[in-house]
């Protein structure tokens, strides 16, 4: 699998835990941007149809369904940027 933060990959052989970090960059590995059942299109941007919501796509998690994913999920810049330019138009801070 491949760390969704820095794209550090890790060889899995065994189940993660909710508290195992990347050893590069320290960001919960159990999270959904790390999952196989990912995906941005999809309802809550996951594939399983029987989960509870979860928010924050990159926290550690307790969800049943995590299963490692062999693909890097770079973050969304674009709209990091964007929301940066607005709250920077409006003061925000």
């Amino acid at each position: 699998m491949f760390c969704h933060r820095c794209g550090y990959k890790i060889e899995v052989d065994r189940k993660i835990g909710r508290e195992e970090l990347c050893p590069e960059c320290k960001t919960p590995l159990h999270c959904c941007l790390n999952c196989r059942c990912y995906d941005s299109f999809s309802h809550w941007q996951c594939r399983e149809t029987e989960i509870e919501y979860i928010q924050d796509k990159a926290a550690g998690n307790f969800c049943d369904y995590f299963k490692p994913s062999d693909k890097y999920h770079p973050p969304d810049t674009k709209r990091e940027a964007a929301k940066k330019q607005l709250d920077n138009l409006f003061k925000k801070q």
